[in-house]
């Protein structure tokens, strides 16, 4: 019956213990259908573990009359004896870790009494995922949430069994915690695995208009322009045939423009024509968007009149112009007849130009705080990898909406703010700059977002324009690219209500690595590692706890472009990213970075982290904007140089402070320069590079100047 109404696949059979083994088969649960289909593709004769509240339903005794099964209550552990007996003499038994129906499309609270069950029955945990039943009228989610059917096609898939990793040494409360989180971790993982990962960006467009169209509208802008998955399929196909001319399947094409629904239209028509977009940083300047587009061996530059004017681009359009064509939106806009939009709503979601999940999908570009941009280059399946992690730890659906102000060079920009809700049903708005702090905020409140990404620099910003009552609809804020302040996270508590989530990205790993999320939060750390990702831990000399990060998973990049070596690939060794930073991890698994590699001094044989120092400045003066910085010394190597926002910056309050919090003496900066701003780059991140070059030139002795 389920083959027949369902089309239902079962993959993975042969990842099923042999009868016998202790096994506790752990599926997900996003419809009323779930426990009958099981019943009815699973090859072993299985035993339901059935939730009291569920087995008193009407619509579940039919179901239960011809299964094997077992009642229990969450909430009583001592409910569980019987199934931990039962598993224990080899009976297979299903139980539904969540304990419930998902009403969000995303992973629910995993109850650890299931973990328990495994672990003391010393049994394998077989991870079953169930896809597609969700879009049945049979699920808890509703028509603005997904896109239903009465009979969509299902799949069932079977992962590897797994042992929950659980320290022997634990027991008690201890032991059932951390049974609990390794079956979330395990059903995390599935969901990952079992993602949509060898597909292309436009497939997964397509799969999306598929299986989430709701018919709202996907992505707006702050030009008034709203695009439908329908819309924006058909501007892509428009669009690709009209940028094939002067350009070759796979070759790297300038993208120079902000975050609007355009931008989004062009991205997609380039990977629709088997394109390769290289995101060019209109703030870096010219002489780092010239090195970048030489990394890349870009030819091609797509960009909008209006943008350039609006910008005030003018010197940075003529130092490209020099080197490549540019291609002005409006002229191709222009070209465009009813012919051409026939042809691409003929198209509909088919390709262009096939392409392999392997295959380059977008460059981006290092933000070049520390010197010369790198060409980042990322495949189709590293960015599905890193939204797929993502949206297996963030709970969002399409009752949300993300507010997109960071830009799309920015890696936490293209997949967070735009590939990743895209491709998840949820509608986005963006907006092109994210300095217009009072303006920001108005548009949160009237756009009625739930889900902002920031940085600590902007997110302050916000804070201090906003009206107390213009965040009442956020309930997610995910903070990046810098360290959050404690007086920021103060801020959003006491005023608004609403807790900052804080992440870990680099461009190499299409960017999240890690993050808080609100099921396992740790203020302070970075939140865990994502997904699918191996860590590892190279010693550092002079740093006694942790280690420098090198990580590999799926979503981390192909390899590097250089300037130096234009246009060749330099890839990883074994896949292994050395990120740079040094970070301690602890016990469960949260890390917490202390600084990077680069941005340690090393005086008089000591290494001093230079965001210790920061954070000493921060809490003292935590208005202020403050950037460490080391600089050569002849007497003990190198000296540390603090630029400050603060007017009344005394080096004395430093070394108190220093003393208070029984730092080192060392973490005390030698010089303190008062500026009247800390230098950024367009991203948000503080530009070392100029810091750097400030503090070299305004050098004297150990004291406080004035810049």
């Amino acid at each position: 019956m389920f083959r027949a109404l369902f089309r239902t696949e079962i993959r993975g059979l042969e990842n099923l213990p042999p009868p016998g083994t202790r096994m506790l088969i752990a599926p997900n649960h996003v419809s009323l259908i779930d426990g009958p289909l099981l019943h009815a593709v699973l090859p072993i004769d299985a035993s339901f573990a059935v939730d009291t509240g569920i087995a008193k339903a009407w619509w579940a005794k039919p179901f239960l009359r011809v299964v094997k099964h077992y009642t229990m209550d969450p909430t009583k552990p001592l409910a569980a004896r019987d199934l931990i007996k039962l598993v224990a003499a080899g009976e297979p038994v299903v139980i539904f870790p969540e304990g419930r129906i998902t009403v969000s499309g995303s992973l629910m609270k995993v109850y650890d009494g299931t973990a328990m069950i495994a672990d003391k029955a010393d049994a394998v945990v077989v991870p079953v995922r169930i896809e597609g039943a969700q879009r049945s009228y049979l699920s808890y989610l509703n028509s603005s949430q997904i896109k239903r059917s009465w009979f969509p096609r299902v799949t069932v898939t079977i992962l590897p069994p797994v042992k929950l990793p659980v320290d022997q040494a634990l027991k008690g409360k201890a032991r059932r915690n951390a049974a609990g989180a390794a079956l979330q971790d395990v059903m995390i993982d599935a969901l990952v695995k079992n993602a949509m990962l060898d597909h292309t960006l436009f497939e997964a467009l397509g799969h999306a208009y598929r299986d989430r169209d709701t018919g709202k509208v996907i992505i707006e802008d702050a030009l008034g322009t709203k695009l439908t998955y329908r819309k924006l399929i058909l501007g892509a196909q428009v669009l690709s045939r009209k940028l094939e001319d002067g350009t070759a399947i796979g070759e790297n094409v300038g993208v120079l423009l902000p975050n609007s629904a355009g931008v989004a239209v062009v991205f997609m028509a380039l990977q629709n024509s088997g394109r390769v977009p290289a995101m060019l940083n209109f703030s870096a300047g010219p002489v780092n968007v010239l090195a970048a587009m030489k990394a890349a061996q870009v030819k091609t530059v797509l960009t909008s009149k209006a943008f350039i004017e609006k910008g005030k681009l003018d010197k940075l359009m003529t130092a490209i112009s020099a080197e490549a064509r540019v291609v002005y939106l409006e002229d191709v806009r222009a070209s465009i007849g009813i012919g051409d939009k026939v042809k691409g709503l003929l198209a509909g979601t088919t390709p262009r130009v096939p392409r392999q999940a392997n295959d380059p999908a977008v460059v981006l570009f290092t933000s070049g705080s520390e010197g010369t941009p790198k060409g980042v280059v990322l495949s189709h399946r590293n960015i599905l990898a890193n939204a797929a992690q993502a949206l297996a730890r963030v709970d969002a659906n399409a009752n949300d909406k993300v507010f997109n102000v960071l830009p799309v060079f920015h890696s936490f920009g293209l997949t967070g703010g735009m590939m990743m809700p895209m491709l998840a049903g949820i509608p986005i708005y963006m907006y092109p700059s994210p300095l217009h702090y009072r303006i920001v905020p108005e548009l949160i409140y009237q756009t009625g977002a739930t889900i902002l990404f920031g940085t600590d620099t902007f997110l302050t910003g916000y804070a201090r324009s906003a009206h107390a009552y213009d965040f009442r609809t956020l309930r997610l804020v995910i903070a990046g690219a810098e360290a959050v302040k404690d007086r920021t996270r103060q801020v959003f508590m006491e005023r608004y209500g609403i807790r900052i989530l804080e992440g870990y990205g680099v461009t190499e790993t299409a960017p999240v690595l890690a993050m808080n999320t609100p099921m396992a939060n740790r203020p302070g750390t970075v939140g865990r590692l994502s997904p699918l990702m191996e860590s590892r831990l190279d010693p550092v000399p002079g740093i006694e706890e942790g280690g420098r990060l090198s990580v590999r998973g799926p979503n981390v990049m192909l390899g590097y472009l250089r300037a130096e070596n234009p246009g060749v690939l330099e890839v990883l060794p074994d896949g292994w990213h050395d990120t740079g930073d040094i970070v301690s991890i602890d016990p469960a698994g949260f890390i917490t970075i202390k600084g990077r590699a680069k941005r340690f001094a090393k005086i008089a044989g000591e290494m001093v982290s230079l965001s210790a120092v920061e954070a000493i400045a921060a809490s003292l003066w935590p208005q202020a904007g403050s950037v460490a910085v080391s600089i050569p010394d002849q007497r003990k190597g190198e000296r540390i140089v603090l630029l400050t926002t603060e007017k009344n910056a005394e080096r004395s309050a430093m070394q108190a402070q220093a003393k208070a919090i029984g730092a080192s003496e060392l973490t005390v900066p030698a010089t303190i320069m008062v500026v009247d701003k800390v230098p950024l780059l367009g991203t948000g991140k503080t530009d070392y590079v100029t810091a750097t070059t400030m503090a070299r030139e305004q050098a004297s002795p150990p004291e406080r100047v004035v810049a």
